[in-house]
Parts: structure tokens; C-alpha cells; sequence
């Protein structure tokens, strides 16, 4: 790819990530277990871990906007640093959001089809957990959509240079 549509994506990213992080602290500094408990349509230890797997979240992507921010800032583009992130956002932060490893959630993979929300709770939840993944679900869904072919191209490239 060229160093230009690398560039874009990057950019892009930063924004998105930028985004998502503001959603995501605004949403954990306001949310505490006892108003989710309030709702209590889930039992305690569930709604434990969604909040720890949206704190992971949120640092991942915090991660990822620095690092994007880095290689914008950067006096020259590099292209290698600006894959190697693009790659390490797609695994970190795209695929936690899609399938965390506490399974606090997970994707609906008939979603597509059916033109309803992709993420799904294992138990019923407030209605401020589940606004907040629907307000975050179309851009990781997007980004996701820019970022799959780092999955395996940044990959193979990492294999052939060995």
C-alpha cells in the first residue's frame, strides 16, 4: 500500500480512536456498579465484568490513539511503524471490542443479515451499558472494515522477512 492510503488510515484511526475514548471515559467516570446495580437486570459479577472489559477497552484504544498520534506528529511518515500500529490496533482494540476475553459479550455474526446491533450480552443489561456498545458498534464495525487487510498482510510480511 502506498505511503499516502497508510497515511489516511492512520489519520482516520486517530480520529475514531479519539472518539471512542471520550465515549467510553465519559461513560466509566459516570458509571459506577452501584447505579448499574440500581437497574439490576444482570447480577453483580456480570456487570464487574463489563466494566472491567470496557476499562480494558478504553486502555487499548488510549494506546492506539497515542501511538497513531506519534506517527502523524512524526517529522517523517514511517510506513512500517504506521502498519505495525494499524495491526496492533486491529488485534487490541477491534477484536476486544467484537469479542473481549472476559466474553463479557460477544458478536452475533447473523447480525449482518439481519440489520440489527452485532453485539450481544449474555444476560440482560441496563439500558446505558447497551446505548453505549450500540453508539460504539458502527464505527468499530467500520474501522474494522479498513483495518481487515492488516490482518493478514502485515502478518505475511512479518513471515517473508524472517
Amino acid at each position: 500500500m502506498g505511503n499516502t492510503i497508510v497515511k489516511t488510515q492512520i489519520e482516520e484511526v486517530r480520529e475514531f480512536l479519539s472518539d471512542t475514548v471520550v465515549k467510553l471515559e465519559n461513560y466509566l467516570n459516570e458509571t459506577t456498579l452501584e447505579v448499574l446495580k440500581q437497574g439490576q437486570q444482570a447480577d453483580e459479577e456480570y456487570y464487574k465484568t463489563i466494566l472491567s472489559s470496557l476499562r480494558k477497552l478504553a486502555v487499548y484504544c488510549e494506546e492506539g490513539f497515542d501511538a497513531c498520534k506519534v506517527i502523524v506528529q512524526a517529522e517523517v511518515f514511517s510506513k512500517p511503524a504506521a502498519e505495525k500500529t494499524l495491526y496492533r490496533i486491529y488485534y487490541q482494540c477491534i477484536e476486544e471490542f467484537f469479542s473481549p476475553k472476559s466474553d463479557a459479550w460477544y458478536e452475533d455474526s447473523r447480525a449482518a443479515y439481519t440489520g440489527k446491533n452485532a453485539i450481544k450480552f449474555r444476560q440482560p443489561v441496563s439500558t446505558g451499558v447497551h446505548e453505549l456498545m450500540v453508539s460504539l458498534e458502527s464505527g468499530f464495525q467500520r474501522i474494522r472494515e479498513e483495518l481487515e487487510y492488516y490482518e493478514t498482510d502485515y502478518r505475511t510480511k512479518m513471515l517473508q522477512s524472517r
